[in-house]
């Protein structure tokens, strides 16, 4: 794994936004594909390239880079690192365009110099996957807000745990702009969520999805988890993998993750924490969840 330092994003409305350090995970077999994977809300790309270089993908390059510092709205102003701001996780929260428009310009620059051959794909948990879901919205429309054409092309969408931001206005966006339909309809995205999940209510990643289907996103996968929560586990990274391989056609080598041994690793929304495998338990503090499980 390598990592590149700090650099700055292209300005929106007039703000710029400098993302922190980003965590490339480089392929140990044929590279076949490249994805850009987007951590939750105060989380940073570190954490989330120590999972995804575990998992038996061998053919994907995986970016994960860093958000921006800023003032949280939820949080009282408080800074942290985030994609966009957000005042509340409900559907009548406010959608921070210039926030999202500046972190999928980002996204958008770090596929720019993959090769031509190399299939390409964006990620993300909680904020991450929202982030990950506006950007398939601005892949179909061809262009972002400000109109700036959106030029990668997109094979496959994942979101863990989050949800579809700018939904209310996405009808109107898609409408008349020529080739979005076809654009929209042969995007694969896949979309897994807890019932659990206290953080981000599970009946967002449903709606999400009606949203997506709706507006003429035809492939799209939606997983439940009954006991799941703002977290993830094994086996929703090995629905993950074998999806993956799928959309992106990739050599069968491996399609079961073996996330085992001594120490687990799983994420939240606000944080990633290891833990010793020889005990059982979510300890909660405000929106902080550590989950320490034995895989066994």
């Amino acid at each position: 794994m390598s990592f590149t330092g700090p650099s700055a994003a292209a300005s929106a409305a007039g703000r710029t936004f400098d993302f922190g350090r980003t965590y490339v995970v480089r392929p140990k077999g044929k590279h076949q594909a490249t994805i850009v994977w987007l951590h939750g809300l105060g989380d940073n790309g570190n954490s989330w390239s120590t999972l995804l270089e575990a998992l038996p993908l061998p053919n994907i390059k995986w970016i994960c880079p860093t958000a921006p510092q800023r003032a949280v709205t939820l949080f009282g102003g408080f800074p942290s690192t985030a994609w966009f701001d957000v005042n509340d996780l409900s559907e009548n929260a406010n959608d921070d365009v210039h926030g999202l428009e500046a972190s999928a310009t980002y996204v958008a620059s770090l596929l720019a110099n993959e090769p031509a051959d190399i299939k390409l794909g964006v990620g993300g948990f909680s904020m991450g996957a929202a982030t990950s879901l506006y950007c398939a919205t601005c892949f179909a429309r061809g262009k972002f807000e400000n109109g700036n054409q959106f030029s990668q092309n997109i094979s496959a969408v994942v979101g863990l745990s989050g949800w579809l931001p700018c939904a209310k206005t996405l009808s109107t966006k898609l409408e008349g702009v020529a080739e979005a339909s076809g654009r929209a309809a042969s995007l694969p995205i896949l979309l897994c969520h807890g019932k659990g999940d206290d953080v981000v209510a599970y009946k967002f990643g449903e709606k999400s999805t009606q949203k997506l289907t709706s507006t003429g996103f035809r492939d799209v996968t939606f997983k439940s988890y009954t006991t799941l929560g703002h977290y993830t586990i094994p086996e929703e990274m090995d629905e993950l993998c074998a999806w993956l391989s799928s959309k992106l056609g990739l050599d069968d080598e491996h399609c079961l993750t073996e996330i085992r041994g001594e120490r687990s690793i799983l994420f939240c929304g606000y944080g990633t924490y290891f833990g010793d495998c020889n005990r059982r338990g979510i300890v909660k503090n405000n929106k902080l969840m550590l989950l320490i499980q034995t895989l066994t």
